[in-house]
Order: C-alpha cells, then structure tokens, then sequence
C-alpha cells in the first residue's frame, strides 16, 4: 500500500523574493564583468569596437568558451574576448582582469586562504563551494597550495623588517608541531615581544629541530642586529638552551621560569592521590601577594611534602627559587602576564588545533608559512597588558617596584637636607 505524502510547502514570498534578488544580482555582476573584459580588448586595441582599422593593427577575433569564475560566494559565466592578426613582433593580448586558468576573484581565494587558517581542509568547505560556485570551480588542495605561496613571501618580508620601538618584557617557547616527515620533529622557536604600550608583538619565529643554545641564540642575534635592545624580563620554560642564550646576547635582560611548568615538574613527582591538594597550594604560592610571604608558603609547602614522604617533590620545588618569583621586581597589574609563558602557549593551542586536524604539515617550510600566517590572526586578539602605556611607561621609563608596588626614590636634595 503507497503511503502518503503532504505535498511540499509553497516557497514563501520572502524566498520567492530572495531568488529574484540573487537571479538579478548574478546577472547584473555578470554582464558588469563581460563589459569590463570588453573594454580591456577595446583599449589594447586603442578604437571602439566595429570601428575601422590600419593594416596590422589586430582585430577582434570573437570570443572564447564560456569560463565559471567565482566572485565571493557566486560563480557567474563569461567569455573571455580573444584578439588576432596583431603585428609581427608584437605582445599577445592577455587579460589582466581574466588571466588563463584563473577561476576565481583574488576576494574568493582570499576566503578560501581564510578558512584554510580557520583550521577547515579543502575536503571540509569544497562541497559547499561546489555548490556555489559551480562544478568546473578548481577547489583542489593544489589551489590551496598556490595561494600559500604568497605566504611565504610575507614571511620573508617580516623575518627582515626593523624592530622599532622598546620591548620592556618577552616569551619565548620552542613549539613542537610534529611537522614534517622526518623522524624528528620540527621544532619552532618563538619569540613574542611587549611594547611601550602594552600590547604584544610577534618578534621572532625561526624552524629548527631543538631547543639548543645555539638555536636560541641565531634567532636573538638577528632580532639583536634588526634593532631590538635587551628587554628587561624574559619569561619562559625550563629550557636551558633559552637562559644560555639569554645570557650570551642580553646579559642584563633578568629571567623569569613559568610556573605552569613548575607545577607540572612537581606533580610529575607525586601520586595522583596528591595532586589536587598540591595545585591548590602551589597556587596559593604564586598568587601570594609579596615575595615574603611567598617564600613563607613555599616553606610550608615543602613541610608538608616531607611530611608525606615526598623529599623529590620539596627538593624540586626550590630548584632555582629565585627565576620564579622576579616578577616581584614589576608592577602588579602585570603578575598574571609575566608568571607563565601563556600568551605563547594560548595562541600555539590554536595553531595545533588547525595543523592536526587537517594532517597538511607535511613539509616544515609550508609548515612554518602556515603557522606564521595563523599566528598572525590569531595574534590580533593578544590581551594588553593590565595598565596599558601608563604602568607599562613607568616599567620602561626604569622606576623601581618592590613587591608590585612603585617606590618613588627621593631627589638628592631632599636626601641631603634631611
């Protein structure tokens, strides 16, 4: 027995409507397009179209086979006007608005170049598009390619300009991506600066395969030699080829270790049983409000480790004490910024996420195009510094702070008469 079906809605007015609109737009966009290739071929040729010419003066020669070129989110069908009989030695006419084999605006690979940094593969977004933009639209990987190369140039372009401006703090962090096909992972090394005003910059972003001091110290000799001077704080991980380095081209930047990775080199020495009694303490640590009594609750801290039998946990907590609490020496309103290397690692979990996803890092040069390309809009939402220009001034202007607090020193001649 058939069974029975509801005949479909009638399209509403709205949408009724909405085709119209979208039918006239395309067609408007079209024959705008058409008319402008037509023009291009009339001033090649220097006269409007039928009028007479000299002899070897080339003349229009019909048009070609109708091409589907993609502007934003619609394809529409033009001819590309074709020229002959043009003098000996003379340049063939070529389209700059319609160039051969091109099938979509700059404005639509531009779109796909976006989505690409959003994190979407080719295979995600070509059905969609398909539709759109028509069938014959070239939506391969390899379009996704060619307009990577443009990337590269851009990144060619920023690994040479001048670093203007004082950088009062830095991050820096080696980024493992697992790009590339060789065994051994590629290795990005980052570098994120903070200017007068308080807003971050990236600085430096050179591949490698390790997180040595000779590695660090190529990509700070070059932000050195393009102008950047010795910041005043440099906060980063525990690894030792960083601080090396560091100490060899900005002997008087001051190094502050991030306490995410001290908390984990502490749990990575404990029972699980203990770990949330651990990061509750360990927080109160770093969150105490002046280095007494941080040092005070590091010391009851590693009571209660020994107590429980964890002498490893205690002996690792005071390892380079003093690398984890200069931020002492700054303005409060920059404690949360500069106790980890958190405005690298946040904007580095996006880039993971769009890398490994799409499995598409299989050479770490395009690797590192991407990741720089993705780093740079990602970099658009970096949070300012608490303070802005004005703590930020101070910092760099070289006032003193004990304990996050400013200490205005005396002038001399109050020093003298009292």
């Amino acid at each position: 027995m058939a069974r029975y079906h509801a005949p479909a809605a009638p399209p509403t007015t709205g949408a009724v409507v909405a085709d119209t609109l979208e039918a006239v737009v395309r067609e408007g966009a079209q024959r705008m397009l058409q008319r402008a290739l037509d023009d291009e071929v009339q001033a090649f040729l220097g006269r409007p179209r039928y009028a007479p010419g000299g002899r070897d003066t080339g003349y229009r020669n019909g048009h070609g086979r109708a091409r589907e070129i993609g502007i934003g989110t619609w394809s529409v069908a033009v001819r590309p006007a074709r020229v002959a009989d043009l003098p000996p030695g003379a340049e063939p006419f070529t389209s700059a608005l319609l160039p051969k084999r091109r099938y979509l605006s700059l404005e639509t690979q531009r779109l796909f170049a976006r989505l690409y940094l959003e994190g979407l593969s080719s295979g995600d977004f070509e059905p969609a598009f398909r539709e759109l933009l028509g069938e014959r639209a070239p939506l391969s990987g390899s379009t996704i390619l060619r307009l990577k190369a443009a990337w590269e140039t851009d990144y060619a372009v920023w690994r040479q300009r001048p670093i203007e401006g004082r950088f009062a703090y830095c991050w820096a962090d080696g980024i493992y991506l697992g790009a590339g096909l060789e065994p051994e992972h590629s290795c990005l090394l980052v570098i994120v600066g903070a200017r007068a005003d308080g807003r971050k910059e990236l600085l430096g972003m050179s591949l490698g395969y390790r997180e040595s001091t000779d590695s660090w110290a190529d990509v700070l000799r070059d932000l050195r030699d393009r102008g950047l001077t010795a910041p005043l704080l440099a906060i980063g991980d525990g690894a030792l080829g960083l601080w090396a380095a560091l100490d060899a081209v900005f002997p008087a930047t001051r190094h502050q270790r991030c306490w995410n990775h001290r908390v984990l080199n502490v749990l990575d020495r404990l029972p699980k049983r203990l770990w949330p009694e651990t990061r509750r303490r360990l927080r109160a640590v770093w969150e105490a409000p002046t280095r007494a009594i941080c040092e005070a609750r590091r010391d009851e801290l590693a009571r209660w480790l020994h107590a429980r039998g964890q002498d490893q946990a205690a002996e690792t907590l005071y390892r380079d004490w003093d690398s984890f609490t200069r931020f002492y020496d700054f303005p409060a309103e920059h404690w949360l910024h500069l106790r980890t290397s958190n405005p690298i690692e946040s904007v580095f979990a996006g880039v993971r996420l769009r890398t490994n996803v799409a499995k598409r890092a299989r050479v770490r040069e395009n690797a590192l195009y991407l990741v720089f390309k993705i780093v740079e809009r990602l970099g658009t939402h970096w949070r300012v510094l608490n303070g802005g220009a004005t703590v930020m001034g101070l910092v760099v202007a070289g006032e003193r702070f004990v304990d996050g607090a400013l200490v205005r020193q005396q002038p001399r001649e109050e020093e003298e008469a009292a």
